[in-house]
């Protein structure tokens, strides 16, 4: 777009729902990585030039990703509601495959940044980003050391090829608020839980890493409500859930606390400690968000998620959180990095 002078207008990003992915989270980079590993950075290197117009597959994110790109129609304007930027460890050599693979499957990614061997989750304030997606544990841990929404896929890719809505769900506690309430848990017990959460049930909680993703999303779900009210028979595209360990009382907060914030979400389950594989197998979520792992390992093969190492359970063990994360991180490519204890 031009002015009449001739410049260039920028591409304004402060009103859209901006994400940042890594290449290792929209793709199966596993053939690449296995290369790497046994062969080393030049047969690397060689080896995405030599399959340069080899489109690489769907990784965890991939599903999400698409449907959530899918959603730019809804604007009455015919303006961009969502913009989806790589953020990729490959150099910009090696990220040649990754930006002819996007085109290859139609997704409309236009924008990347490429970095040698270095992560760039620092531009994500600089861009706008409310989320941030890699299979890189180094790498989301560092972004949420900064204070920033990101977190790590596990799992695999949803098999949902033909449908057009996109299903999202989260966790509570650690996720979508801090983890304040669940401190209280690791030092006492759920009674001493429930009690705290029943006396400050009126209180919001503070917004936690992934409170700016949902503010996002509710935006274009409030465009949705406005073509329900010109047009009864439309069907909402876009669904969030909360699935959460709580059950009543401290069910009573969550709510409140989403009231607080001018948020909502279409579904809520309060499973007071049934597995929430149980309903995620059912709900079968584009993405779901949890910080902890032992939530994600039942579903993991299943449903794709996204690990938010964050707060007090993911520093009470330490930097594996039990997830085997690589030591030795690659010098020129987007690891591919699948927790032991969710590939089993």
């Amino acid at each position: 777009m031009s002015t009449k002078q001739g410049t260039e207008m920028p591409f304004a990003l402060d009103d859209m729902l901006v994400v940042g992915v890594a290449s290792s989270a929209l793709f199966d980079l596993s053939d690449s990585d296995k290369i790497f590993r046994e062969y080393g950075e030049d047969e690397y290197r060689k080896h995405q030039e030599e399959h340069l117009d080899d489109t690489l597959l769907p990784g965890v994110a991939f599903p999400f990703i698409r449907r959530l790109l899918s959603l730019n129609d809804l604007r009455p304007d015919g303006g961009q509601l969502v913009e989806v930027i790589i953020l990729s460890r490959n150099d910009p050599e090696s990220g040649l495959r990754v930006m002819r693979s996007l085109e290859a499957h139609d997704l409309a990614i236009s924008r990347a940044i490429f970095m040698q061997g270095r992560s760039s989750h620092e531009y994500m304030e600089a861009l706008n980003m409310s989320l941030f997606l890699s299979a890189n544990d180094d790498d989301v841990r560092a972004a949420i050391d900064r204070g920033l929404p990101a977190g790590r896929v596990v799992g695999t890719p949803a098999e949902d090829p033909t449908g057009t809505d996109l299903r999202i769900a989260f966790d509570f506690d650690g996720v979508l608020t801090d983890d304040s309430s669940e401190r209280i848990m690791q030092a006492s017990d759920l009674a001493a839980f429930h009690e705290n959460e029943a006396s400050h049930t009126d209180e919001a909680m503070p917004e936690g890493l992934m409170a700016r993703f949902l503010r996002g999303i509710n935006r274009i779900q409030d465009i949705e409500e406005d073509l329900v009210g010109t047009d009864p028979t439309y069907n909402r595209r876009v669904h969030v859930a909360i699935v959460t360990a709580r059950n009543a009382p401290a069910h009573e907060r969550v709510v409140r606390t989403l009231q607080g914030w001018g948020l909502r979400v279409n579904d809520a389950f309060f499973l007071g400690g049934v597995e929430k594989a149980r309903i995620l197998r059912v709900l079968r979520p584009h993405i779901f968000f949890d910080d902890q792992v032992d939530h994600l390992r039942g579903a993991a093969n299943e449903v794709p998620s996204v690990h938010v190492p964050f707060g007090i359970v993911n520093a009470a063990k330490g930097t594996p959180s039990n997830v085997a994360a690589d030591t030795e991180e690659p010098v020129n490519r987007e690891p591919q990095d699948q927790p032991d204890d969710l590939a089993s």
